[in-house]
């Protein structure tokens, strides 16, 4: 590859060329990665699982799937004697049991015990 001798008029459309090519880098990048996230997370995530893998991708006992499953708790499909639970829905099910990740004030944790109570409270005058 032979250089060519680069004036100072020269710099400024040298720089836009170099400046095109890295954005045309820059976008491929963006779609490779979109590509590899999409297959990532499409495939290895929506794997079907026997009872024992999810119990043990569960840390559960079996009884305790079981249990779940019967009264539809845990998302599952029973193809002939066997049931099947894919990994994803496994996860959405784990996470949709989460509490609050944020820790709440005490003015918050009140009103919140007091809008629990189900009960009229007693009448202090009668």
């Amino acid at each position: 590859m032979m250089q060519e001798t680069l004036t100072f008029n020269d710099l400024p459309e040298v720089v836009s060329q170099v400046l095109s090519k890295v954005e045309r880098l820059e976008r491929v990048l963006d779609i490779i990665k979109d590509e590899v996230c999409k297959k990532s997370s499409s495939s290895a995530e929506h794997t079907p699982m026997t009872i024992d893998e999810a119990c043990d991708f569960l840390k559960m006992k079996k009884s305790t799937m079981y249990y779940h499953i019967e009264r539809n708790n845990i998302p599952a499909t029973k193809r002939g004697k066997n049931y099947i639970l894919f990994k994803d829905e496994l996860v959405g099910w784990l996470e949709s049991g989460r509490k609050s990740p944020v820790a709440l004030s005490p003015e918050e944790m009140n009103a919140q015990k007091l809008s629990s109570i189900k009960r009229k409270p007693r009448r202090f005058g009668n």
